[in-house]
């Protein structure tokens, strides 16, 4: 059989794409770290074991449309990601994934997690998740990310939404602990994430995109990174004031905390130029360490009891 060489005219970059380049939509690393908070809110929803079906499909549900979020946020931000170092290698915004090729990929994971939650899990799970999507993909990502540099805060809503859908996903219904957990996540997120925008201010400035250090400069987003930073110790102790965890979290947490509000001290300082993306990794260990402990505080109370 011939071979048939096509040439593609010189103004076209060639695009050589595979399972690499669609798996890299899928920030793999970031739905990690969401899958984690909902599995803790899974468990802190039942006492004992939760249904394994709804664990398995519940998670592999929110994975798929957590996925399909982050490959929207590709296809909408590739001009944007191409002029920023940090992004500029991304598979849609270095042009070796076509835009079309993203966008279906995109809507088969978003509707397969959907599908997957609303026929093996519950209606309330697969709506949430689908709210969520929405939020984070089209009116963060499309919208507030442009409009606003309070684009983190307003859109950390739908970020902080994993241990609300882990909690659904066994109990079909929505109470104030799950939306406790939530507020965590949302107190958390903007120290973590304008931490990484000093960082990365000049990118942000060359793309034109209102990020806080941009519009109102370092030393108050300094200040908002402390301030926040205190407003997430106070939201992860709250779970003790309620009687949802008890001395193992509360000593857990504490030190957590410590640790946390040192690396915002650093930022807040602003003598050291590393303080920034160090406050920004740690700040994602921290995430987990309290979700950790809750979720060890949890087991061990029903061990004791």
């Amino acid at each position: 059989m011939r071979n048939i060489t096509m040439t593609l005219p010189a103004t076209l970059p060639p695009m050589v794409w595979g399972w690499s380049e669609l798996l890299g939509l899928c920030k793999l690393k970031v739905v990690a770290v969401m899958l984690v908070c909902a599995a803790v809110g899974m468990a802190l929803a039942t006492q004992g074991l939760p249904a394994f079906g709804n664990v398995v499909f519940g998670l592999a549900g929110i994975g798929l449309a957590s996925c399909g979020a982050a490959a929207f946020n590709h296809v909408i931000d590739r001009r944007l990601d191409a002029v920023m170092s940090r992004t500029s290698h991304r598979p849609v915004a270095s042009k070796r994934l076509p835009v079309a090729i993203a966008v279906v990929w995109a809507s088969l994971l978003s509707l397969a997690g959907v599908l997957l939650l609303a026929w093996q899990v519950n209606l309330l799970v697969a709506a949430l998740t689908s709210v969520s999507l929405i939020g984070y993909a089209l009116i963060y990502t499309a919208f507030l990310k442009r409009a606003t540099p309070q684009n983190i805060v307003i859109g950390g809503v739908a970020g902080a939404a994993p241990p609300l859908l882990g909690w659904v996903a066994i109990t079909g219904q929505i109470t104030p602990e799950p939306l406790l957990l939530m507020l965590i996540i949302f107190a958390w997120t903007p120290p973590h994430f304008w931490a990484l925008a000093i960082h990365k201010c000049d990118d942000y400035a060359r793309a034109g995109i209102p990020m806080l250090p941009v519009t109102h400069g370092i030393p108050f987003t300094r200040l908002q990174i402390w301030l926040y930073g205190w407003l997430t110790v106070l939201a992860t102790l709250m779970p003790v004031m309620i009687g949802m965890s008890g001395a193992l979290y509360l000593f857990a947490v504490t030190c957590l905390n410590v640790r946390f509000m040192f690396w915002n001290w650093r930022v807040w300082r602003g003598q050291d130029a590393t303080a920034p993306i160090g406050a920004f990794w740690f700040s994602i260990r921290y995430l987990l360490g309290v979700f950790g402990a809750l979720l060890l505080d949890h087991y061990a109370s029903l061990a004791a009891w």
